[in-house]
């Protein structure tokens, strides 16, 4: 057992409120913290949207489990009342390294010392942020993919500094909320999903923004050549713009300029993803 018992999760956009669901589903006590009131009440909409989500696709949810979650859910924009007495702090603000080192240092300034801390990052290596914290040993990555509930992975990646017990007991814990842990062994750029993701939604991207094919041919074509359930489009409106768009922004000049023609064709007209109700597609 990892010992684990209270856990905070720190941002509750698309991911991490379902990490902080899955999280109370699996029997946790979660406080959800974000920035101000109007973000979490944003949050609590999200929070009704996974219960009939998991009523309908996640087996046995229908007894009453995916409402009794909702019970073991708090709420809290004090960050310092919010982690007062947690184990477990999982962070998921925005891929954007300065905001993530700006969390963690008034992080490491109110959570008590046995807290661990995971960051949620899908780009950024713990050591790039490990130096804005105050317990080296105590922190790590701690991945998710987008529809926790359906595709449950979760990759565990520590920097050299990280005690093999900590890494242990996130691998332990990311079983008892019923994810898939993936140990990763060393520090890796993109961990293991990302490797291999990244590469194939830029590849899609350049198809589209350079006008060699529309979106849904893209999508078509990857579709019936491979058999896949889903095209990378689709992936993204899955995932969500807004993620992709600050990793490629924060990159060279081509990821710059990718980021410019999404925001320019797509975000600025508000298709943000499935999660807004349009993206590459529109959806009820």
């Amino acid at each position: 057992m990892s010992d684990i018992k209270k856990v905070v999760v720190l941002g509750t956009g698309v991911l991490g409120s379902q990490i902080a669901f899955q999280t109370a589903y699996s029997g946790f006590e979660v406080t959800a913290y974000d920035i101000d009131d109007d973000a979490l009440a944003a949050a609590k909409e999200r929070f009704a949207g996974l219960v009939t989500t998991y009523r309908n696709e996640v087996p046995g949810a229908a007894d009453g489990k995916a409402d009794a979650a909702l019970g073991r859910l708090t709420y809290s924009s004090d960050l310092a009342a919010a982690v007062t007495d947690a184990d477990l702090v999982i962070e998921a603000v925005p891929e954007i390294l300065d905001l993530k080192r700006e969390i963690y240092r008034k992080l490491s300034a109110a959570a008590p010392e046995k807290t661990i801390f995971a960051t949620n990052s899908s780009t950024l290596l713990p050591s790039d942020i490990v130096g804005a914290t105050d317990r080296p040993d105590r922190f790590l990555a701690l991945h998710f993919a987008n529809r926790v509930w359906q595709f449950n992975t979760a990759e565990v990646m520590g920097t050299a500094q990280t005690s093999p017990d900590v890494f242990d007991r996130l691998v332990e814990f990311a079983g008892e909320i019923g994810m898939v842990a993936i140990p990763i062994h060393k520090e890796k750029a993109g961990y293991v999903l990302n490797s291999l993701l990244v590469p194939f939604l830029n590849a899609a991207l350049e198809l589209a923004a350079g006008d060699y094919a529309e979106p849904k041919d893209v999508d078509n074509t990857w579709r019936i050549a491979t058999g896949a359930p889903m095209g990378p489009f689709q992936i993204y409106d899955v995932i969500g713009l807004n993620t992709p768009y600050n990793i490629m922004v924060n990159g060279d000049e081509h990821a710059q300029r990718m980021a410019a023609w999404l925001k320019e064709n797509y975000m600025d007209k508000g298709k943000l993803g499935l999660a807004a109700g349009e993206g590459f597609y529109k959806y009820r």
